[in-house]
C-alpha cells in the first residue's frame, strides 16, 4: 500500500507540540542550572560577617584575599588545560587532514614581478645579481682587416707573399 500523506493541518499540529515540548524541557534546564549554581554558592561562599573591630577585618581580607589567589590558580591552570586541549585538538585534525589526503589549495594572486626583483627576494639583498642580459653581452668591434685597408695594385701584394719571404709574413701577420 502507499504510504498516506500527512495533512497540513496535522502536520502543523505536531510541530507545535513538539516546539511545545522543547520549551519545557529549556525551561527545565534553566531552573536546574539556576538551583545547582546557589547550591554551589551557599556550599563554597558562606554569608558574610562583617566583624567589628579593625583586627578582626584585616585578618578576614586577608582570609579572603587567600581565597582570592587559590581561586586565581585553579582559573590559571584550567585556562592551561584548556588551551592545551585545544593545541591537541587542532593538531589532530591536521593529522586526520594528512591521513584524509584532502588539502585546500589556496587561491594564488598574480603578482608583477620583475626577474631582478624576483632573484633578490630568493637570494636575499646581499647578492646583487643583474638580469640585464644585453649589459652582459661582449663587446665586439669590427676591426678593419690589414688587407682591406691597403688599397693599391694586387699584383704587388701577390709578389709580396710570394716565395720563402711572403710565406714567413703571412705567418707573422696571422700570429
Amino acid at each position: 500500500m502507499a504510504e498516506k500523506k500527512m495533512t497540513l493541518s496535522r502536520r502543523n499540529y505536531l510541530k507545535s507540540l513538539l516546539l511545545q515540548i522543547g520549551q519545557t524541557m529549556l525551561d527545565e534546564a534553566a531552573e536546574q542550572a539556576q538551583e545547582e549554581k546557589t547550591r554551589y554558592m551557599e556550599e563554597n561562599c558562606p554569608a558574610l560577617a562583617l566583624p567589628d573591630c579593625m583586627h578582626e577585618l584585616q585578618e578576614l581580607c586577608r582570609q579572603l584575599h587567600k581565597q582570592i589567589d587559590l581561586v586565581d590558580d585553579e582559573r590559571y591552570d584550567m585556562e592551561m588545560k584548556v588551551k592545551k586541549s585545544d593545541q591537541e585538538i587542532n593538531d589532530l585534525k591536521l593529522k586526520v587532514q594528512d591521513l584524509n589526503g584532502k588539502f585546500k589549495k589556496p587561491t594564488l594572486k598574480k603578482v608583477r614581478m620583475s626577474a631582478d626583483a624576483m632573484l633578490a627576494a630568493l637570494l636575499g639583498s646581499k647578492h646583487k645579481v643583474s638580469m640585464d642580459l644585453r649589459g652582459n653581452l661582449k663587446q665586439v668591434k669590427k676591426e678593419m682587416k690589414d688587407e682591406e685597408k691597403q688599397t693599391g695594385d694586387w699584383r704587388k701584394k701577390i709578389e709580396d707573399k710570394a716565395g720563402m719571404d711572403g710565406r714567413k709574413k703571412m705567418f707573422e701577420t696571422e700570429a
